[in-house]
């Protein structure tokens, strides 16, 4: 009777324990991840025979705190990493960057000839029509999932440039 008395107690603290640890977590993540939004993702659609592949979209944060995309993963390339134009001379040419600041009540867009986020070793061809996910990971909102569609070719200008807009 004793033993049915202390296991019982045992499990019932442990219970009590993991519940408070699950309401922590689970209460701290929305807030954060609600300041951040991602939008409009896509990607070019690509020969089969290609490689690689690059994910566009625009990221807005309507919080007061700056953020940083700090990195991005998806299950469709073996490796995905965050990218911008520099110029050199008279040349343009990709460069890894190690983070992309999303000031608190700005847009940033990823866009051609700017930010992207480059597909490495693509797993399968990226065929027009098709969707697949994209994480990305910031340095306060922590993980967001969105959805990228395969596009045949980029998607019309956006309206007149916000003037609180990044490029």
């Amino acid at each position: 009777m004793l033993l049915r008395l202390l296991t019982a107690s045992c499990l019932s603290a442990f219970c009590l324990a993991a519940n408070a640890q699950e309401h922590h977590h689970s209460s701290s993540a929305p807030a954060q991840a609600a300041t951040v939004s991602v939008s409009q993702a896509w990607s070019r659609a690509m020969p089969p025979s290609a490689a690689n592949g690059a994910v566009y979209f625009v990221l807005d944060n309507a919080g007061d705190r700056d953020d940083r995309l700090i990195a991005a993963h998806t299950l469709r390339a073996e490796k995905a990493e965050l990218h911008t134009h520099v110029h050199e001379g008279d040349m343009m040419r990709m460069q890894q960057v190690d983070s992309v600041a999303v000031p608190a009540g700005e847009t940033v867009r990823f866009q051609p000839s700017g930010n992207h986020v480059m597909l490495f070793g693509l797993k399968q061809p990226l065929a027009a029509g098709e969707r697949f996910e994209l994480t990305l990971e910031f340095e306060h909102a922590g993980q967001i999932t969105t959805d990228v569609d395969i596009l045949d070719e980029a998607p019309a200008a956006p309206p007149a440039a916000n003037p609180h807009m990044h490029h």
